[in-house]
């Protein structure tokens, strides 16, 4: 089995994605996000993003045998975030709708031909994006209740219950 890893321009980053699936690539295993805001800031160590840039996308690809199941090669692609979002890449692997959304629910990255992306692990009355390094670690969100109850300020210990629903 063969490793790589590559960082790619994010204008070529479809068409690498691409190439790497007419390669062989068959399965898109993962995409993530790293948040720099702040890396190295009090240290002698520098942060690895280039000037101006915030976010690096992470796609993780493998090529599958098949027939065996038996793993061939894995590809890591990095890609700086730049001032116009990245292009999606659902077209060529489809589970990448939920893996984009992920990234936006949790950095708040935008895909550019992504429109109306709805949260995928927050609430929707969630405010914000939790896995952002400026998000405020006390903030305080409202507790969504039972559809036909209000909100409340704290949890109860009948909702750490199981419910049987009928």
């Amino acid at each position: 089995m063969s490793e790589s890893h590559e960082t790619v321009p994010q204008a070529a980053l479809k068409a690498r994605v691409a190439e790497l699936k007419a390669s062989g690539c068959n399965m898109l295993v993962d995409l993530t996000c790293v948040d720099f805001l702040g890396f190295g800031a009090g240290t002698k160590n520098a942060s690895p993003a280039p000037e101006g840039r915030r976010y690096k996308l992470v796609y993780r690809l493998m090529e599958l045998d098949t027939a065996t199941g038996a793993v061939k090669r894995r590809v890591t692609l990095d890609s700086w975030v730049e001032e116009q979002p990245p292009v999606s890449v659902m077209s060529l692997f489809p589970n990448a709708d939920w893996l984009e959304r992920e990234v936006w629910d949790m950095f708040g990255v935008t895909f550019a031909d992504r429109p109306n992306m709805k949260r995928i692990l927050m609430y929707p009355e969630f405010v914000g994006h939790p896995l952002r390094k400026d998000y405020p670690i006390k903030k305080r969100q409202p507790l969504i209740g039972p559809a036909d109850g209000p909100a409340r300020e704290r949890m109860t210990a009948a909702d750490l219950r199981p419910r049987l629903i009928e």
